[in-house]
């Protein structure tokens, strides 16, 4: 689907609670990058704008608790991706994610598309809304 293809730049990430609470858990502002190419290559990346800064540059000088934090408020992943355009879902094949328990997962997202907007909807609480930049 050609109207996939191209880079997007990360709006909202949105989660609603069970009680109805609507969460961010990137943060109100997250940053973030999508991108879909022609041959059917797709990356992302994720991640809160408030993330503390480590200690030290030296990653072996640095406590696991705060690695821990870091890595909670960043995600990225990268594989293949198929469209089925009649079901408006997107299928994500992952091949290198942060969290090794994800590689090998195929990641299924329903979306819309309207103007320069696409928004993901991976689970039925779940919305990720993109904008696009090339």
């Amino acid at each position: 689907m050609k109207e996939l293809v191209g880079a997007w730049r990360l709006v909202s990430f949105e989660e609603r609670e069970a009680n109805g609470e609507t969460i961010h858990p990137y943060g109100e502002r997250p940053a973030g990058l999508l991108v879909y190419d022609a041959s059917g290559r797709m990356s992302v990346q994720i991640m809160r704008r408030d993330r503390e800064q480590l200690s030290s540059n030296d990653l072996n000088e640095v406590a696991p608790d705060e690695l821990k934090c870091a890595v909670e408020g960043f995600t990225a992943f990268f594989g293949s991706y198929e469209v089925d355009e009649q079901e408006c879902t997107v299928i994500h094949r992952v091949e290198g994610h942060l969290l090794p328990n994800s590689v090998g997962k195929n990641l299924k997202r329903r979306f819309e598309l309207s103007g320069n907007r696409l928004i993901l909807i991976p689970t039925e609480n779940r919305r990720v809304v993109w904008e696009r930049i090339s």
